[in-house]
């Protein structure tokens, strides 16, 4: 999470959105950088809206922005199963890999998921909370011009983004079945994506 106190702006860190490489071009630019430990870099909406947004309310008087980006959702699942597969994580409770991406999915969709397929949700991360408090500005992972032209100008900066934080590539498939499942049951995420403008 990045606080940019003057322009009153908050980034949120949205796990396999990219972010990391934002912190990294913007950690100097900021007000607050929350880079440690990984519950509170990646704290959701509703982290912010308990415990950082009262500072700011109480202290300042003030009410941030925040921002977000959201990953297409079988892309973004796809990015967690690539980057449970790497190497080191052989052998380890929440790898997979020894675990297709179709089995990936299903075991996503269950009710009680197992630790390998225990990923979190984009939709609850960013979900709205009963006070109000919401994102102000969500963005595509696709679409990081738009993301990059907002940051730029809200800061009055320009930005040099490396590739940080990257999923290995390797060619992974999603059958149309399991494809079906996920869109049903998993509905909240592709709405709140397809509502993105």
């Amino acid at each position: 999470m990045l606080v940019f106190f003057k322009e009153r702006l908050v980034l949120l860190s949205v796990p396999k959105t990219g972010t990391t490489a934002f912190h990294t071009a913007l950690r100097d630019r900021a007000d607050i950088v929350i880079s440690d430990p990984p519950e509170l870099k990646h704290a959701p909406l509703y982290r912010y809206n308990r415990w950082i947004r009262p500072m700011f309310q109480k202290v300042c008087d003030v009410e941030m922005d925040v921002v977000a980006v959201m990953r297409e959702p079988i892309s973004w699942l796809g990015s967690w199963y690539r980057f449970r597969r790497r190497p080191f994580m052989e052998g380890k409770e929440n790898a997979t890999t020894h675990v297709s991406f179709d089995d990936f999915i299903l075991a996503y969709c269950k009710g009680k998921r197992p630790g390998f397929a225990n990923v979190g949700s984009q939709a609850r991360f960013l979900e709205t909370q009963p006070n109000g408090c919401a994102v102000s500005h969500l963005f595509r992972y696709e679409d990081q011009g738009r993301l990059i032209e907002f940051l730029e100008a809200r800061l009055s900066t320009t930005m040099d983004l490396k590739n940080e934080n990257v999923s290995p590539a390797m060619d992974i498939h999603l059958s149309s079945q399991v494809e079906d499942i996920l869109r049903r049951k998993c509905c909240d995420e592709f709405s709140l994506y397809d509502s993105i403008s």
